[in-house]
């Protein structure tokens, strides 16, 4: 299964950088699904899942922002409380481990989607599959 292409961007941590790079993605007709931003006091890494990640990366290098394509796992868990621990709790039985995650709401009720990036996807990938987590293929994360 084609795993999901996340896109990860090194802003700046000043007034406009942010909008420079949706402006770039909207002028180029791409839809961002999923986005999640880690700051620090001067920079921050913008991590998105957009329905066409090659075009996305290469519209934001034609602006000269600086953008990396990543793999990541997308699973879908039940919109309840146990759910999200299900899954965390496969990877550490598993002896994955989870570098980070975040997440979106699915249009299906009672069910949410989690984006994570862990040191070993295949194993990761099996532990769900395994423990009854659906991961989610490239083709239909990016059609959401």
């Amino acid at each position: 299964m084609e795993r999901v292409k996340q896109i990860s961007v090194f802003v700046e941590n000043a007034r406009g950088k942010l909008s420079k790079i949706t402006t770039a993605l909207a002028e180029g007709g791409i839809n961002i699904r999923a986005l999640s931003i880690a700051d620090t006091t001067d920079f921050g890494i913008l991590r998105m899942i957009v329905q066409d990640p090659e075009k996305a990366v290469a519209i934001l290098e034609k602006q000269d922002i600086m953008v990396k394509s990543t793999e990541v796992i997308v699973v879908e868990i039940n919109d309840e409380p146990s759910g999200l621990n299900k899954a965390l709790c496969l990877l550490r039985d598993n002896d994955v481990a989870l570098e980070y995650l975040y997440a979106f709401v699915s249009k299906k009720e009672n069910e949410a989607y989690v984006i994570m990036k862990t040191d070993n996807a295949d194993a990761a990938e099996k532990a769900f599959t395994n423990g009854g987590v659906r991961v989610l293929s490239a083709k239909e994360v990016y059609t959401l």
